[in-house]
Formats: C-alpha cells, structure tokens, sequence
C-alpha cells in the first residue's frame, strides 16, 4: 500500500529508518516532484551542533564548481572550484587528480589538471599536431600536442563534476579519515539528459562502486530516468527498498509507492496517474506531454510509424488531425512543470477523449485503473 507523508522532513525521516534494514533506498520521480528538495531536507536531518552526517550530489553540488572564461584574454579558461565546502575537503592531500581521472576515462576524451594554489581546474584535449609530417623522419616533432586551456561543454562539465563525486565516495568507501563524517550518501539525479546506453553505463559503474564492500554509509539515490533507475534497481537488487515518489493531494504532502517486490514500469505508472487526475479534474498543460511520452513507448513496443497512430479514430474521424496537432502543440509549448498552467475546460475535454480511447484500444490491464475516470 502506497505511504502518505505530510511534508518532506516526515518523508525523509522514513527513509532513514528504511535504511536501518537495507544499505540502499532508490527512489524515481518526475521531475519537479521535489527531489532535490528532499535530498536536502534529508542531509539537514542529520546535522548536529552543524556537523552534518550526510555527502550529496544534487543540483547545489555542480554550484560549487563555477567558470572563470578570461574575458580579457578570451584564452586561459578555468573551472573554478569553492574551497569552504565541505564536500572540498584537503583536495591536495588525496591526490584526487589520481583519484578522478579513472572515472573520466569511462565517459570522456579530455584531460585536466587541478591547480590547488589557485583551486581551479584546467582542462586540454589531445589534438593532431597540423605541422606534423609522417614522410619526413624528425623524432623532434611530435605526432600530437596539447591544447591547454579548453572550455568543455556544460554536458562534459557535469561529468567531470560526478566523477569528481565518485572519487571522493571513493575515498568514503576506503576510510579516508577526512571523510570519517559520512553516514550516509544521498546523489539526486547523476547526470541529467542521459542518452539510453550512457545511463546503462553510469547505473552499472555506480552499482559497482557501491557494492565494493558491505561497510560503508547507507545510500539514497533518486533519479527521474527510468532507465537509470531500473538499471540500479535491477544491479542492486534484495540489497535496495526502491520506491515510486508522487506528489500528494496538496503541494506539500507526498505519497510513497512501494516497488521493490515488482517491477516498476514508467509507462504504467504514468497512466494510473493521469487515470487519477481524470478523476479529480487537476489537469495541466504538462500532462499532454506525459501522454505523448507513454504513446512514443506503445507505439515503439507495437513496431507502428509513430505515436500519432495510437490516436485510434475512425480514418473519417476529423478529430484524428486535431488531436494529435492538440498534443503535438501543448508537448512543445513553453509549459513548465515548475510554472503549471491548468488547462482550458475545452483542452480538458480533448484530453479526456484521447486518453481515454487510448487506454480502451490498446490492451493495458484493466486493473490498473481501479475507478473510472469522470
């Protein structure tokens, strides 16, 4: 039976105690559900007399790493780094160039150095040296050269930014009296925007670090990738609670749905859902764009063109065209999760009769939806 909770300090309170009978909790939520807000309500939970027991990666980590672009120079580029934070502790005692570099030859093709006079990291790539010619024999000149001072782009940014994550959880899992502090590790969403195998990638080399030894802190980890997060599901297996995250009937009350004895499949989850708002009428703009997401996964299982011939109306039917340009319009608008806007009582009626021809086409378990939708 799914958990209510009444404000995000009693959700993670019970995720603490979850975690006195299992090393790991795995958490999956649609974003804007709050789960950065949780990781950190978690982390403040644990402090006392402002010593906290809790090392997390969320949104706040990346913001400890800031650029310094030499507007002057417009050439020597670097990752600055905040030193007061704790996560930042004695960087040039751990030899964490050595420590990092490891993890980043998994994902990525540059190299970096960091400057602990000046806490900042600069990154080069290995480029072919342009006056380099192989007919002529002169041992002098070198095949490659370095290209100091690159800027990476913000994806490789944030991948050098979790592997320097990684390799502090590293020195956690190895005893560093440094970071004898650490209970437990909370990491809220890795990396955003993971392509399929890159999530497969990151979720397998996160499991293994993990599960190097059954010591260590206990470990939250929450993810609105779906992949991601029955990849590590599937990695971690008995070892794990794992868990659907929903937002309650008011905004700050939270409902927690069991998965770890079933599988969780996203698509399903996310029709029960709108099944439910149905019911109470709270329909936003967003929830076009949840739909099409479920019919690009029906349409890819049942090998059709395209999402659109889920829409299943009579080929004479005029409302095949404007439904699917209704989706098509309110999937690609300007509609945050963030800034939900509810929808027209019009839109409401389209929605209603798309999603609901929807469900009674295609052959999707009718106990899912335990109540009709009004």
């Amino acid at each position: 039976m799914p958990r209510s909770f009444a404000n995000l300090k009693d959700l993670a309170s019970h995720l603490r105690q979850e975690l006195t009978s299992k090393k790991f909790v795995i958490l999956y939520a649609y974003n804007g559900t709050g789960k950065t807000r949780l990781s950190t309500t978690f982390k403040d939970l644990g402090k006392v007399d402002d010593q906290p027991d809790t090392l997390y990666f969320n949104a706040f980590t990346e913001d400890l790493f800031y650029w310094d672009n030499d507007l002057e120079e417009d050439r020597e580029r670097k990752l600055k780094i905040n030193r007061n934070s704790r996560f930042i502790t004695a960087l040039w005692e751990l030899e964490m160039e050595t420590r990092i570099r490891p993890f980043l030859d998994r994902y990525a093709d540059f190299d970096f150095r960091i400057d602990t006079d000046n806490w900042e990291v600069i990154f080069s790539r290995k480029v072919t040296n342009p006056n380099f010619d192989e007919n002529v024999a002169n041992p002098l000149e070198e095949r490659t050269q370095m290209e100091t001072h690159i800027k990476v782009s913000r994806g490789e940014e944030n991948i050098f930014i979790w592997c320097f994550f990684l390799a502090v959880v590293q020195l956690v899992l190895d005893g560093a009296d440094t970071y004898i502090w650490v209970k437990y590790i909370y990491i809220d969403d890795p990396i955003s925007s993971l392509d399929e195998h890159n999530a497969i990638t990151v979720a397998n080399h996160l499991a293994q670090l993990l599960t190097r030894t059954d010591k260590g802190p206990r470990t939250v980890v929450s993810s609105h990738h779906v992949l991601f997060f029955n990849v590590l599901s599937n990695e971690l297996k008995n070892k794990a609670h794992r868990h659907f995250l929903k937002k309650g009937a008011t905004s700050d009350k939270y409902i927690l749905e069991d998965t770890t004895s079933k599988p969780f499949l996203h698509h399903l989850a996310t029709l029960v859902e709108l099944n439910e708002l149905l019911s109470s009428g709270a329909l936003y703009t967003h929830h076009f764009n949840m739909l099409r997401r479920v019919m690009e996964q029906t349409a890819n299982f049942f090998g059709l063109n395209s999402w659109s011939d889920c829409i299943r109306v009579e080929e004479d039917d005029p409302d095949r065209t404007l439904h699917k340009r209704i989706i098509d319009l309110m999937s690609h608008g300007d509609y945050s999760l963030y800034e939900p806007r509810e929808m027209m009582d019009e839109n409401k009626d389209h929605f209603r009769r798309i999603f609901r021809t929807f469900i009674a086409t295609h052959p999707f378990n009718e106990m899912l939806f335990s109540s009709e939708a009004n």
